[in-house]
């Protein structure tokens, strides 16, 4: 889940992000097409010869160690009550260890709204930054990546592409010539990794090729299945019949994990949108991801409409049955471990699935 393309006029910003985390949490951001796990089925095995209590989950991601290969995914910020939803973000990941990414900093660093206190919150976790596509490639657009990072520390960046919500968003910006070019310049600019992601429409295996080309250290194929935000913007325009074929565009989280696995067996692959559970995070890491991000999951978690207060221990609560559902997914296939679940066998659509393996 993402959003914040910028302030273009009417409505303001603010007023805009406040809509867009209480448009999320409702039935309506809801994709009208599955992610595609139900597709997915992992083998059982009836002599697991593991101890599910003894099953370790954790692991390394860029230079810290996490309890689980999770992290919350990007969300928003910029007003007062997003900031308050960030900062328990951030104070659920590092109680959790796992990782956050920011929603996008580009109105809080061009507003001076600094979101330095996100690192003391969470000090020991993975903290990654994120700005769109669009908005590096205009001008100072390197600078703004600088500065993204300088503000919270960030571990890495997240450059996030987001073509059809800009489009269907009423202020959204569509002139996309230069972004490639933007963030390998970015790339070069900036002492962390970068890494890409989709908003919930899909990365293909083309375009992957084409980010990994310019050194992009990993990509988040953040497919179609999860929060919708063709939806939510469509939601916010007069004219929205205009969009209703696009609504359910793009290319679903399973079919875009397994394509670009196998176009890109070594590619570093996060798996985001549609997720909804552990198991589905396991069979995310089964299909080739390295990661797994939650976003519109834990929005929904943390606060049931979106605009009430935070409630961090529920968001714990449910970061931990997740946690405890992939634990348990590797215990039933009796793959152990982490490592072990790229052994396994399963099937896609009814048929052995081994691709990338």
């Amino acid at each position: 889940m993402d959003s914040d393309p910028e302030d273009k006029g009417t409505p303001k910003a603010g007023d805009r992000k406040n809509a867009h985390l209480s448009l999320a949490a409702a039935p309506l951001a809801q994709s009208g097409r599955a992610a595609g796990f139900a597709r997915v089925q992992l083998d059982h095995s009836a002599l697991p010869e593991c101890d599910l209590g003894s099953i370790d989950i954790s692991t390394s991601w860029l230079g810290k160690k996490l309890a689980a290969p999770l992290f919350i995914g990007s969300m928003t910020g910029g007003t007062d009550h997003a900031d308050a939803i960030n900062d328990a973000l951030a104070e659920t990941a590092e109680a959790c260890g796992i990782g956050l990414a920011v929603g996008s900093q580009r109105a809080s660093l061009e507003s001076g709204r600094s979101q330095s206190r996100l690192r003391s919150l969470a000090p020991s976790v993975p903290l990654v930054g994120n700005l769109g596509g669009v908005q590096i490639a205009a001008d100072g657009g390197v600078d703004l990546a600088r500065r993204a990072v300088e503000d919270i520390g960030a571990d890495a960046l997240f450059i996030h592409l987001n073509p059809l919500q800009e489009a269907v968003q009423p202020e959204g910006e569509t002139d996309w010539r230069g972004v490639l070019a933007a963030i390998e310049a970015v790339r070069d600019a900036c002492a962390c990794p970068i890494l890409v992601k989709e908003v919930g429409a899909g990365i293909n295996a083309a375009t992957a090729r084409r980010l990994f080309d310019v050194g992009v250290h990993a990509v988040d194929v953040a497919g179609l299945g999860g929060t919708n935000w063709t939806r939510i913007e469509a939601a916010r325009r007069a004219d929205a019949d205009l969009f209703t074929p696009f609504l359910d565009w793009g290319v679903p989280t399973v079919d875009a994990l397994m394509a670009v696995r196998a176009t890109i067996p070594d590619g570093r692959l996060i798996a985001s949108g549609g997720v909804m559970n552990g198991l589905d995070a396991a069979k995310a890491l089964w299909l080739g991801a390295e990661m797994v991000s939650m976003a519109g999951a834990v929005l929904r978690a943390i606060s049931d409409d979106g605009i009430g207060s935070p409630d961090r221990e529920r968001a714990c609560a449910h970061i931990g049955q997740w946690t405890e559902q992939l634990r348990l997914a590797l215990f039933l296939t009796g793959a152990g471990s982490l490592a072990g679940l790229a052994k396994v066998g399963g099937t896609v659509d009814g048929h052995p699935y081994q691709a990338g393996h």
